[in-house]
């Protein structure tokens, strides 16, 4: 039997792919098997003028005002793999390799990216316009897992607002974008974007037609040009994962919900739930954002690896919110090994209260798997039962405002039932 495919997934319905007037968006974030996954909520911030910010490996200047953002984040970086802003956009990053060479220096992450675009665009193409600036001006590059070894990549985006869908996809510093023009769309770990560009950096034929890739005459294909000759495994096998990922899509055309996004991120036939060697989904989210602006965006998290054996639990932006921090991890300030040089000489345990106990099910499950299939049983349950009052309040029947703590008290009862 073939390998299952290794990579992350994005995918996004827009009305009329939605059964409801929903722009439902949905990632899973396939990462080393040991990394563990956070999920941070950051206010909405004023800054000093002329005050500088720490991302992962290089500081930037940072902006007077940050929107309110609800981060899924490896613990040990700055950036997060999805997430979304106060002002209803969510953003998704995928690995790619390119013809441009991945820089050998230390840049931006594209985790680093996503966060910087929710942080600072108010709507998809703002957060857009906002990754590609400060791509041109501090480049991508790093270190993009907590090993020594050399692990580094260029990055895709999928933007959403309660509007639109934008996919980015970048070379070095180079860029293209294309506004989403069908219902239903996914990525993964390649290049998609053809001839139909809508947006680009003002140098990218020019660099193409420098190299050789292109003749300057033909038309311009984005992928064609600028995928590598020899591309790594990991691309190749995600060709698999983006045919399956859109299949499931498509057998839902028209009625796509966030339940049915869920049950797409936890599909393991396709490898859309991957557990593969030193890889497995280790973050899931989903996002329902009415196109009627008067009621709230959703987000879910499951905080959590494997979403076919988390539950996902809902967050709302509220100004009343109640910190969650059994889902954040510790910190270990100057003594952190992503902070001391060289980078990633020893391991911290990086794992919050949640994590901890879903580690401690799951073990169990597996050596009672008919105790376990209980367990989840009544975990879902809990799902579900959020799932109603989100419904509810939707369609009305329950003001948004009191839902603030649904995050924090479905993190606390998930914990308590573990124990």
């Amino acid at each position: 039997m073939a390998e299952a495919p290794t990579s992350c997934d994005c995918f996004v319905s827009l009305p009329p792919g939605s059964h409801h007037n929903h722009v439902i968006f949905g990632k899973n974030s396939d990462r080393p098997r040991e990394e563990v996954q956070e999920v941070a909520h950051h206010p909405a911030a004023s800054h000093p003028p002329g005050c500088l910010l720490e991302c992962t490996y290089i500081q930037i200047p940072q902006v007077e005002q940050t929107h309110a953002v609800v981060l899924s984040k490896p613990a040990w970086m700055w950036g997060a793999e999805m997430g979304a802003n106060d002002q209803g956009v969510c953003i998704g990053n995928e690995a790619v390799w390119t013809r441009e060479t991945v820089s050998p220096g230390e840049a931006l992450l594209g985790m680093d990216l996503v966060r910087l675009g929710l942080e600072r665009g108010d709507s998809a193409w703002a957060a857009l316009q906002v990754i590609t600036g400060l791509l041109e001006q501090h480049g991508q590059g790093g270190q993009c897992r907590e090993t020594p070894e050399p692990f580094s990549y260029h990055n895709t985006f999928l933007l959403v607002d309660r509007a639109e869908a934008w996919v980015l996809e970048t070379a070095g510093r180079l860029w293209v974008a294309q506004k989403v023009s069908d219902p239903l769309k996914n990525i993964s770990n390649q290049l998609t974007i053809g001839t139909e560009i809508t947006a680009e950096h003002p140098e990218l034929r020019s660099v193409a037609q420098a190299n050789g890739w292109w003749d300057g005459e033909g038309e311009f294909n984005f992928s064609q040009v600028f995928s590598p000759e020899n591309p790594p495994a990991r691309m190749e096998l995600a060709k698999q994962r983006y045919k399956g990922g859109t299949e499931l899509l498509q057998q839902h055309d028209g009625s796509v919900t966030v339940e049915v996004m869920m049950s797409i991120l936890r599909d393991k036939p396709s490898g859309i739930c991957m557990d593969s060697g030193g890889f497995c989904t280790t973050g899931s989210m989903v996002s329902v954002l009415p196109t009627d602006t008067s009621l709230p965006c959703i987000h879910f998290f499951t905080a959590t690896p494997d979403p076919s054996r988390s539950i996902f639990k809902p967050f709302i932006f509220s100004d009343c919110s109640t910190p969650v921090p059994r889902v954040v991890s510790p910190q270990f300030g100057p003594d952190d090994p992503v902070r001391k040089q060289p980078r990633f000489q020893s391991q911290v345990d990086r794992r919050h209260d949640l994590y901890k106990a879903h580690q401690v099910a799951l073990s169990n499950m597996d050596s009672n798997p008919d105790e376990g299939l209980a367990i989840y049983n009544i975990l879902r349950d809990l799902e579900s039962q959020c799932l109603s009052e989100i419904s509810a309040m939707l369609r009305g029947e329950i003001p948004g405002d009191e839902l603030g703590d649904l995050f924090f008290d479905c993190v606390d009862t998930e914990i308590k039932f573990y124990q």
